[in-house]
């Protein structure tokens, strides 16, 4: 099933590029592809970052509720749970858009391997075409790992996590850190461990794309930065999108 409907056809797809759009290279055709999938998945993404903003919004109705109720856990979860659904907010649309998200990321590391450096035609729909295969990106090599691509999917990834609704968000509950009995406020700690994960992720987006793909997958490396580099920069561009468009 996950070769049938998931694999062959996103393989077919970022090969159909190359085949309707004869000339150009792998890493223009990939960059091309992510934009596709990420437009594709724009409504889940939507609904899992405007959830992420409302429950902040409520998250100091919740910090009392989780301060009255401190001994009673199970009611605590229940009123926090009647608080969500009066406030029409959905905490786990978040999950749906990773348990999509997911096979879809595992099947494109396969086709990223699969596409350099030759074509598999045994893979292909009878109306694609095999094209002719440009492993390069503006001239620069895809056959193997790349430094320029590593820095530039680091970068992207800390500006993707450095103006995301959520840090930004979060930074603003910070004017209020203790709520009205005195106890920790819950976004003190969730600004920190934001705060941490901005400088992690480019760190692990880095040493991804230079050391650890590399040695399991050296032919989809640099294919899988410029994923990387474009998905990151297609989700901070919505975010602002959605600030701007969305949010008040």
């Amino acid at each position: 099933m996950f070769h049938n409907y998931v694999f062959l056809p996103l393989y077919n797809g970022l090969i159909g590029i190359m085949d309707i759009v004869p000339g150009i290279d792998v890493g223009v055709a990939v960059i091309i592809f992510t934009i596709i999938i990420r437009l594709i998945l724009f409504p889940l993404s939507k609904s899992s970052v405007l959830t992420q903003v409302r429950m902040k919004e409520v998250e100091p109705e919740a910090n009392k509720i989780r301060a009255q109720y401190a001994t009673d856990k199970q009611t605590q979860a229940l009123k926090i749970m009647e608080l969500y659904k009066e406030k029409k907010v959905r905490p786990f649309s978040g999950v749906l858009l990773l348990i999509i998200q997911l096979p879809i990321l595992l099947a494109l590391i396969s086709v990223f391997y699969k596409i350099i450096p030759t074509i598999d035609p045994t893979y292909l729909y009878s109306f694609v075409h095999v094209p002719v295969i440009k492993p390069t990106l503006l001239g620069l090599d895809l056959t193997s790992k790349s430094l320029i691509l590593a820095i530039v999917t680091a970068i992207i990834q800390f500006l993707q996590m450095h103006f995301s609704i959520a840090s930004k968000q979060v930074k603003n509950q910070n004017l209020n850190t203790t709520n009205r009995l005195g106890a920790i406020d819950s976004s003190q700690m969730a600004n920190a461990m934001t705060t941490q994960m901005k400088w992690f992720l480019p760190i692990i987006a880095f040493a991804s794309v230079y050391w650890l793909i590399p040695a399991k997958y050296p032919q989809a490396a640099a294919v899988i930065a410029i994923y990387w580099s474009i998905s990151s920069l297609f989700t901070l561009l919505q975010e602002i999108y959605i600030r701007k468009r969305h949010i008040k």
